[in-house]
């Protein structure tokens, strides 16, 4: 493949640390699409024959059926993908497979490529992570009044509902279904005809070719279009976003599924058990999901560090651009699907979860802003006699709602019994109604809401 220019091939040593074949051969559809809408604008714009160009892209097909049935074969002489496919074609249609690559190199050829796979990447997370958030909607809707502890510091703030709950990873999804999009958008530039880097002399048809593949338009600057991997690092970075927040559900699902909480029961598929002890039952779904996180971000990491340093225009570092992609690809796929079918099928506990906010003075807050709407006492006066009580309700093994009136009065005379009506966890979640609150009817609008997104982006999709 190098040609006349070397006396000796490669030794052993360069030939192995050369071949990207081994990953690359993941490829071969966006490589075997690209070179047949290559060199059906070559015949298109007359640089090679209608009979040649015909007899290139029927040798393509025939490639792309092998492939299909056997799976790539590696020899590591041809290094990649690339030189794999021209290899293949020119064993069956003879010294006609060399005009293929007339016209480009395999700098704009792997960009492509890269590109390709890189945009249904996106799409399959974007399709994953609706998926995902419809599920969340779903179960939202069943718990809008379930009543939970809202817990800060890990402790005990506030009662808030199921279903409020879950719609918050309903939000977080749906800014990492938005940094997708956004990464589809700015990938929509097609590199192929940039050649080396500085374009070819031939009379290519650029947007021929980019409305072939799907692309909104050519790449403006043959430098950037071979050198450029900010489509796989803006993949990478939203898989990592989108990764901590998957973590972050995961670690919730671990906690809640463990005897101390009691909240929630994981499903049997997506869990598992113990070699010796057999009363385990191990939520090792959701631990994958949080461990996985970490490689994702490592991934990207690792990426950006291999192009920090590079000077325009390719270099073989960006070999690497790959593996971290292909290995958070499978790794972000996985863990939406799983998170699928926990957030599904987990069964939740909900007279765990109201035992739980009723037993951590949940409804503190409450009675400070009871005595700030009917006393007219200073938020902060309110507090002090709030922690007042708590101290007391703490004294008595009691919840705040169980103390005595004259007990509350002994606190601070301007109490009185209207303030049970406050006091109750349910009352607490009731009177949560601002816009976005915890509020049961508040939580249903927003279910709705979160249906009407849903539908209009399937409806986008179709």
């Amino acid at each position: 493949m190098w040609g006349g220019r070397f006396a000796e091939g490669p030794s052993a040593i360069m030939r192995e640390i050369n071949a990207s074949i081994p990953f690359d051969k993941i490829l071969w559809r966006e490589d075997i699409r690209a070179s047949k809408a290559h060199v059906a604008m070559l015949g298109a714009q007359g640089i090679v024959s209608a009979d040649d160009a015909a007899t290139i892209t029927a040798g393509l097909d025939q490639i792309a059926g092998e492939y299909e049935r056997d799976g790539v074969p590696e020899d590591w002489d041809l290094e990649d993908i690339h030189m794999t496919v021209e290899a293949r074609l020119t064993e069956i249609i003879g010294p006609v497979a060399g005009r293929l690559h007339t016209a480009r190199s395999r700098n704009d050829q792997v960009a492509t490529d890269f590109r390709l796979w890189v945009r249904t990447a996106n799409g399959r997370a974007i399709a994953g992570l609706n998926a995902l958030r419809a599920a969340l909607v779903e179960r939202a809707g069943e718990h809008a009044d379930t009543i939970m502890p809202g817990f800060t510091h890990l402790q005990t703030a506030q009662p808030v509902t199921l279903g409020h709950h879950l719609l918050a990873y309903f939000e977080m999804l749906g800014r990492d279904v938005a940094r997708f999009e956004a990464a589809q958008e700015r990938l929509d530039q097609c590199p192929l005809g940039s050649a080396a880097l500085a374009g070819t002399g031939f009379p290519i048809d650029r947007d021929a070719t980019a409305h072939a593949l799907g692309f909104a338009e050519p790449t403006r600057n043959s430098l950037d279009a071979v050198s450029d991997r900010d489509f796989a690092l803006d993949y990478l970075m939203a898989t990592s976003q989108c990764a901590i927040h998957l973590s972050r559900l995961a670690e919730e699902l671990i906690l809640w599924a463990s005897q101390p909480f009691g909240f929630a029961s994981l499903p049997d598929s997506l869990s598992t058990g113990s070699s010796i002890m057999p009363q385990k039952r191990n939520p090792d779904a959701a631990e994958l999901v949080r461990g996985h996180s970490g490689r994702i971000i490592g991934a990207c990491t690792s990426l950006m560090i291999t192009m920090k340093g590079l000077p325009l225009a390719y270099s073989k570092d960006m070999q690497d651009d790959k593996p971290p992609v292909f290995e958070a690809a499978g790794l972000f796929d996985l863990s939406v699907a799983a998170m699928i079918g926990m957030i599904a099928q987990t069964t939740f506990k909900s007279d765990r979860m109201r035992a739980a906010a009723q037993a951590g003075h949940a409804t503190a807050t409450d009675l400070a802003d009871w005595l700030v709407r009917e006393a007219d006492i200073p938020f902060r006066e309110a507090h002090h006699i709030t922690g007042e009580a708590v101290k007391l309700a703490d004294t008595k093994h009691c919840s705040l709602e169980e103390l005595a009136l004259a007990d509350l009065q002994a606190i601070d005379a301007r109490i009185d019994d209207s303030v049970y009506r406050a006091l109750s966890i349910e009352a607490s979640v009731a009177s949560r109604r601002s816009y976005g609150g915890t509020a049961p009817d508040q939580v249903k609008q927003r279910v709705n809401e979160a249906m009407d997104v849903l539908n209009a982006a399937a409806e986008r999709d179709q």
